[in-house]
């Protein structure tokens, strides 16, 4: 694996669950997620960020687990985050059983099966992403007749919120992808166990 652009970072993980995750993929010669890395840095305060990703993204909401994970990939390829993409694309083909949907929806939305109504999330991603200063109280009226309610439209900025921080943080940091299989695998597991490390199997983001 080509190294980050912070070796001082990948060179030193402290004790701690993405420590062990990271010795024991080297161990085996298997390709891991390069942001265990960052994670395992500084792991008192990255575990805070990790149960936040994990009730964000894979408890109970009333927008599903896959349409979050959607999101979540739209966002990054919206910043051209190749590893956040890859990822989560994976992750949301996991739950919702269809990989080439999934990218049509990344490439093209409006061209896309997904219902009208996800669009309409999408679009209003695509603002808060792209355009924040444009976003007005019109942006959620249109959402809410679109059905949406307000608990809806805040875990849909939260989602947005979060993975544009990710976005950042791995890109600026020269974490890159793994091979498709790669995020295959991983997207297995966090599609059945989330994003909390304290569940059995669990990876991180």
């Amino acid at each position: 694996m080509k190294p980050m652009f912070l070796p001082g970072v990948q060179n030193n993980p402290q004790s701690g669950p993405h420590a062990e995750l990271i010795r024991a993929a080297q161990a085996a010669g298997q390709e891991y997620w390069q942001i265990w890395h960052l994670f395992a840095f500084q792991p008192k305060m990255t575990a805070h960020l990790a149960k936040f990703t994990h009730e964000m993204m894979h408890e109970p909401a009333p927008i599903s687990t896959g349409l979050r994970e959607l999101i979540a990939a739209y966002t990054s390829y919206l910043n051209e985050c190749e590893f956040c993409t890859k990822c989560h694309a994976a992750i949301s083909a996991e739950l919702l059983g269809d990989e080439e949907s999934v990218w049509s929806v990344l490439r093209d939305p409006e061209r896309s099966a997904l219902p009208e109504n996800e669009k309409a999330l999408l679009r209003f991603v695509a603002k808060v992403t792209k355009d924040l200063p444009s976003v007005t109280a019109a942006d959620s009226e249109q959402l809410r007749a679109m059905g949406w309610t307000d608990d809806a439209i805040y875990y849909t900025i939260s989602v947005c919120a979060l993975f544009n921080f990710y976005n950042r943080w791995i890109s600026a940091s020269g974490v890159h992808a793994v091979s498709h299989e790669g995020h295959r695998s991983r997207a297995k597991v966090v599609a059945q166990h989330g994003y909390d490390r304290n569940r059995q199997g669990a990876q991180s983001a």
